[in-house]
């Protein structure tokens, strides 16, 4: 059973630890990332933000990941990031991870955004598929300013 909920303050320990290890098992650098990025360890706090919201998925009662959207400094107008998106091993390959995709996307359309933007990895081989699937396409360079210097691709979805 799956459950997909707005974040929680509690959550802010597992959503951190979770993220941080997927960062280990993929051999992704840290430095740049939001492996080093204090707010990381504050997620609740961050997506007070208004423009922003973050849901978690929790499977059988077990939080197994979780996904966001964020209004990056110097993004384009109408443009919202798709950030901190991470889930357990465990979880991967139940369709988990496109059902927080549809969510975040549902929800940057209730909230008047037009376009989704991500950075990632080449390592996130499987993400990078459902990203595509969902339609988004690569871009030649960063939008916006994450801080997030050490991502090496970014893609851009119109909703």
């Amino acid at each position: 059973m799956v459950n997909i909920r707005p974040i929680q303050q509690g959550d802010n320990q597992l959503l951190a630890e979770l993220i941080r290890s997927v960062f280990h098992e993929f051999g992704i650098p840290k430095t740049g990332t939001v492996y080093s990025d204090p707010k990381t360890d504050r997620l609740y706090e961050l997506f007070q933000e208004p423009g922003s919201c973050y849901w978690v998925a929790e499977e059988d009662g077990r939080v197994a990941g979780g996904c966001g959207l964020y209004p990056t400094e110097r993004l384009p107008e109408g443009c919202v990031e798709l950030v901190k998106f991470y889930l357990l091993p465990e979880s991967r390959g139940k369709g988990i991870g496109r059902s927080l995709l549809e969510k975040c996307i549902e929800s940057a359309k209730q909230m008047g955004y037009t376009q989704v933007y991500l950075e990632s990895f080449p390592q996130l081989g499987r993400a990078l598929y459902m990203y595509e699937k969902a339609g988004f396409r690569q871009i030649e360079e960063p939008l916006g300013y994450s801080g997030h210097f050490a991502c090496t691709l970014w893609m851009v979805k119109d909703i």
